[in-house]
């Protein structure tokens, strides 16, 4: 039931889109801006952790230039979200201070979740930003991106978004109610769908239709990024961003709109995922205190590294291997080989006077590692 299934839910991701942003295209929408960062404000005193991605920087350039239609000009595109993004981070910052909450503005492309050492960087910034109570906004970096790089929608980017820091819930605000058996624009009979697997394919045949006017999305962009956050065992709930309180209310668990279902827990997926489908790109020999510690469920230290094979960089996948030569584990390295190298043998205190900097104190983290025997 949605009741026991998103109340649990100590980490979400909220996705807004431009036509709520913008309030249809006619303007930054500051009541409801100010509404979200209230809801989200009481999400917190609950120790909730909440990163938002919104979109409506193009809408918003759109608009403070005096266009009334979207460009089709790549750059001129690229223009509109850079006079738009000054006036988004604003009244984003404004809204989250009047809660005693800090911001912080995060622009992505799609490079920087397919490199291995950017996915890592973003990643460890987030949870960083996140441990410090700082609520992270997220959009595309829509001034820089072209087809090859860009997400396509911020449907998208929210179900890469919670993929990359294990969420358990992505909200997806939008203008309709959720999904439905079909068109209620077009079809009197169409009825809310109010629970579904994520993964399931009929969901697909019945979410037809293209965004709006101001937006890229509609709700097959919307399914297809459920199914996506369900990989890393997300459930999606899609509700309409002008009910009262839906930011709240989906939170406690009320059956707000569509939810769609995850079939795994976020840290289950994440391991499946090291453990399937990435490439070794070095091995890390380990001595018995290492292996034991990481059997006890711990994260990988410098400490416990007797030698290093391969060239490898940042956020590679590495193996760890046992003093009887097999594979023990295997994780995304926080440091590159060279780095790595230097610090086998030493402890965390160490590392910062060996390197001059520490990216992280450990290793391999243990959310980034899963045991193979």
């Amino acid at each position: 039931m949605q009741t026991t299934r998103l109340a649990h839910a100590k980490r979400l991701v909220v996705k807004v889109g431009s036509a709520l942003v913008t309030n249809n295209g006619t303007g930054l929408d500051l009541v409801a801006i100010h509404d979200w960062a209230r809801q989200i404000s009481i999400l917190r005193s609950q120790g909730k952790e909440v990163v938002l991605v919104s979109s409506g920087a193009i809408a918003c350039g759109m608009q403070r230039l005096g266009w009334d239609k979207r460009p089709k000009s790549v750059h001129e595109l690229q223009a509109a979200a850079a006079v738009g993004q000054m006036g988004l981070a604003q009244v984003y910052d404004s809204a989250f201070l009047e809660h005693k909450l800090h911001t912080a503005q995060i622009l992505l492309t799609h490079d920087d979740l397919a490199d291995r050492k950017r996915y890592l960087n973003a990643r460890s910034t987030l949870t960083t930003l996140l441990s410090l109570g700082v609520v992270p906004i997220i959009n595309e970096n829509d001034t820089v991106v072209t087809d090859e790089i860009k997400f396509g929608d911020n449907d998208t980017l929210g179900a890469l978004v919670a993929n990359l820091i294990e969420a358990d819930a992505l909200i997806i605000l939008t203008d309709q109610k959720g999904l439905y058996t079909a068109d209620p624009r077009k079809d009197p009979e169409a009825t809310l769908i109010q629970e579904a697997c994520a993964g399931d394919t009929s969901l697909e045949a019945m979410a037809g239709g293209a965004g709006t006017r101001v937006g890229t999305g509609g709700m097959i962009t919307k399914v297809i990024a459920a199914k996506r956050a369900a990989r890393s065992g997300a459930h999606t709930a899609i509700a309409s961003g002008r009910e009262t309180d839906p930011i709240v209310r989906l939170a406690a668990g009320e059956p707000v709109g569509t939810l769609l279902i995850a079939g795994t827990q976020p840290l289950a997926a994440r391991k499946q995922w090291l453990a399937d489908h990435l490439q070794l790109a070095g091995r890390l020999h380990l001595d018995q205190g290492a292996i034991d510690a990481l059997k006890a469920g711990k994260s990988l230290l410098p400490v416990g590294v007797i030698s290093t094979e391969g060239d490898f960089e940042r956020g590679a996948a590495v193996a760890c291997i046992a003093p009887d030569g097999q594979e023990i584990a295997r994780g995304l390295s926080n440091y590159g080989s060279g780095e790595a190298r230097l610090i086998a043998r030493k402890g965390t205190a160490e590392i910062e006077e060996l390197l001059g900097y520490v990216d992280e104190p450990e290793m391999i983290h243990r959310d980034n590692l899963i045991l193979t025997r």
